[in-house]
C-alpha cells in the first residue's frame, strides 16, 4: 500500500469518525466520547467550552460536515482525539 493511500482513507473517514465519537450535525450526542470531552473542557474552563478549543473545532466540523482542507485538518487531529478518548474509556 502506498503511504499516501493512508492519508486518503483518513480524510474520507473523518466525517464518520466525528459522528462515531459523538460530534454530529444535531450537536454533541449524549453519553458519547464527545460529551465526555465537552464535560472535561467545561470543568477545566469554569463552565464553558472555549472557542477555538479542540472540542469546539471538532463539533463545528461535525455540525457543518467536513470537506477539503477541513477534512485534512480533522484527519490530522485524529491522533489527538484518540489520545484524549483514552482518558475517558
Amino acid at each position: 500500500m502506498d503511504p499516501g493511500e493512508n492519508h486518503s482513507v483518513a480524510v474520507v473517514s473523518a466525517p464518520f469518525a466525528l459522528g462515531a465519537a459523538g460530534f454530529t450535525s444535531a450537536g454533541i450526542a449524549a453519553g458519547s466520547i464527545a460529551a465526555k470531552m465537552m464535560s472535561t473542557a467545561a470543568v477545566a474552563n469554569g463552565g464553558g467550552v472555549a472557542a477555538g478549543s479542540l472540542v469546539a473545532v471538532l463539533q463545528s466540523a461535525g455540525a457543518a460536515g467536513v470537506s477539503g482542507a477541513a477534512s485534512a485538518a480533522v484527519a490530522g487531529t485524529g491522533a489527538a482525539v484518540g489520545w484524549l478518548a483514552s482518558f475517558f474509556g
